[in-house]
């Protein structure tokens, strides 16, 4: 699949969406969310890549869930790839999970605590799988080309980058909507905005993530409005419950109704240009 004529292919100029749970939690949970996502946006005309982290690396506490095992869970994204026909995409942490987890996915993403290491780039890139590249919460919307320009230079000719609100103070993250245009000038790239991790609330003193899931319609919205060429969001059927993020998780049963009123308003912003 070439997946940067995929993510363009709406017919209505609609939005892409990558979704799905934080981590790959089981097969019976990944099939659930990704059939139900599959059917909403072939619905809607949303271009979707289902999101799950085979496994999770920038954890507070040493006690926190990592995922079922590597193996196990990037052989689920790839049995959700072909049984469903939808495209998949993961975190890598380290250079040398690349290569592996390539064998199974179609594209590879950069979580934002990693986005300046080069190393990790650069083997992401030599894949030929496309990469999303997850802004750090500590850069600027300009430095974001820096990283851009790492995978190119390695050969990779497919990315995006993608902004999920930017530090301030210790436990809060804030949006700058200008950050959209300027890395869609900068980088040259599709630019995603992550609706649920640009909500979290980090650094909490018990080492559990809090999150503000009841403004994810709004930042949701904001985006759309300035241009966002892709939104990303993690949803389960019950976050509570979740192994991972489950506080700034948007429940299942709630996206349809989110994705119809964006597609409203994207529709109306390319009446506008």
């Amino acid at each position: 699949m070439d997946l940067t004529q995929y993510l363009s292919s709406s017919k209505s100029n609609n939005f892409f969406l990558l979704a799905g749970p934080c981590v790959i939690e089981s097969e019976e949970m990944a099939f659930h969310i990704a059939s139900y996502l599959k059917e909403i946006c072939e619905s809607l005309d949303i271009p979707l890549v289902f999101k799950g982290s085979y496994r999770k690396a920038n954890r507070s506490r040493l006690d926190s869930f990592t995922g079922i095992g590597d193996e196990k869970a990037l052989n689920i994204l790839a049995t959700v790839r072909r049984e469903l026909g939808i495209p998949v995409v993961t975190d890598i942490h380290e250079s040398h999970e690349a290569a592996m987890a390539a064998e199974y996915v179609d594209m590879l993403q950069i979580p934002a605590f990693l986005c300046r290491q080069t190393e990790l780039l650069v083997a992401a890139a030599r894949t030929g799988k496309y990469i999303n590249i997850k802004k750090g919460q500590f850069l600027s919307p300009q430095s974001m080309s820096h990283a851009v320009e790492k995978v190119r230079a390695a050969g990779g000719t497919a990315v995006s980058v993608t902004d999920r609100g930017t530090s301030f103070g210790y436990t809060d993250l804030i949006v700058d909507f200008r950050g959209i245009p300027v890395m869609q000038e900068a980088c040259k790239c599709p630019v995603i905005m992550d609706i649920t991790h640009s909500l979290q609330q980090p650094n909490q003193g018990s080492g559990v993530t809090g999150g503000m899931p009841s403004m994810i319609s709004t930042i949701g919205k904001a985006a759309v409005a300035v241009g966002a060429d892709g939104l990303f969001i993690e949803t389960h059927p019950e976050p509570k419950y979740a192994k991972s993020d489950g506080a700034n998780m948007l429940p299942l049963d709630q996206i349809m109704r989110l994705l119809e009123n964006l597609c409203v308003l994207r529709a109306a912003v390319n009446e506008m240009r």
